[in-house]
């Protein structure tokens, strides 16, 4: 990430910075013959363009395999279907499962609804072509970080809205929710880490426009502004102590506690914004992908 903090104009740079990423061939991750990788531009919403899908299914797999549908972090302004995909592969990888990343269109070129609709067709296309792709529809799990974690939360809102796929799980990793970017947390942050408040305001402001922090935004552009999360699928949401979004992800697993639903919830004491990613070693790190790993075991199983 450069040094200083994401502000509109500086979109451009912090792309520049994560293109190295974005041109890793799909080889890249076969893990050494583990996975059977292809890419896939599959039909998006009504009247948009295809959406790239990167699809990594185990080699080894004698029948359907459960899917984890991971949709990438960036701020809601940056990431392809690269981004992320390495830490869910070790996810993917220890349970036998097939990872689909998906790669949807970005702001502010293309404001809400466009980043979740094409979430959403691209889940649609997943499920719809389970038996092509040898996926077990009992075992489809949405996964996101950051704002990829706020996209999967809307996408399982319209999943549940729109009568759409059954979802086994939800993983949530320290997600992006709450555009109005006013939590304790938040003003705590403010010029500290990776994703302070500006950086908070510039990619809500991308995704939102003049709307953000206003009373009419979606709930599936700013899941926090659901007024109900009744039936919607196990979630499991993690966080660092010493991040933006902490607050806002404490409150959104205790409202799905208070409509019945069920939650997983581990805020990781000290930990900032992405810390498994920046410090992959630590005690934390380790035992947050252990965590997560023993979420996705039990959701699973059920």
């Amino acid at each position: 990430m450069p040094p200083d903090g994401l502000t509109p104009e500086r979109i451009p740079l912090y792309r520049a910075a994560a293109a190295e990423v974005r041109s890793r061939p799909a080889e890249e991750f076969t893990r050494d013959g583990a996975f059977a990788v292809q890419e896939r531009a599959v039909p998006g919403p009504q009247g948009a363009p295809e959406v790239p899908l990167l699809i990594c299914r185990p080699t080894g797999a004698a029948g359907p395999t459960g899917v984890i549908y991971y949709i990438h972090g960036g701020g809601m302004v940056m990431g392809t279907n690269r981004h992320g995909a390495d830490d869910l592969l070790d996810l993917a990888l220890d349970l036998g499962m097939t990872l689909v990343s998906v790669e949807y269109r970005l702001a502010p070129e293309h404001p809400h609804p466009a980043p979740v609709e094409d979430c959403y067709a691209g889940l649609l296309w997943t499920v719809e072509h389970a038996g092509e792709l040898g996926l077990d529809l009992g075992r489809v799990v949405v996964a996101g970080t950051s704002a990829g974690g706020g996209l999967a939360a809307a996408v399982s809102l319209l999943a549940r809205d729109r009568g759409g796929p059954a979802l086994a799980g939800q993983m949530l990793i320290c997600p992006m929710l709450d555009d109005r970017n006013d939590t304790p947390s938040s003003i705590q942050m403010a010029g500290l880490g990776i994703w302070d408040r500006t950086c908070n305001d510039t990619g809500w402001t991308a995704l939102l426009g003049d709307a953000r922090g206003g009373p009419d935004v979606s709930p599936y552009a700013a899941p926090a502004r659901a007024a109900d999360l009744s039936g919607l699928p196990p979630a499991f949401v993690d966080v660092g102590s010493a991040e933006t979004f902490r607050d806002e992800d404490v409150a959104y697993a205790t409202r799905i506690w208070q409509a019945g639903g069920v939650a997983e919830l581990h805020v990781w004491p000290g930990g900032c914004h992405g810390f498994d990613m920046l410090a992959p070693h630590a005690a934390i790190s380790v035992e947050a992908r252990e965590a997560r790993l023993r979420w996705l075991r039990r959701v699973l199983a059920s």
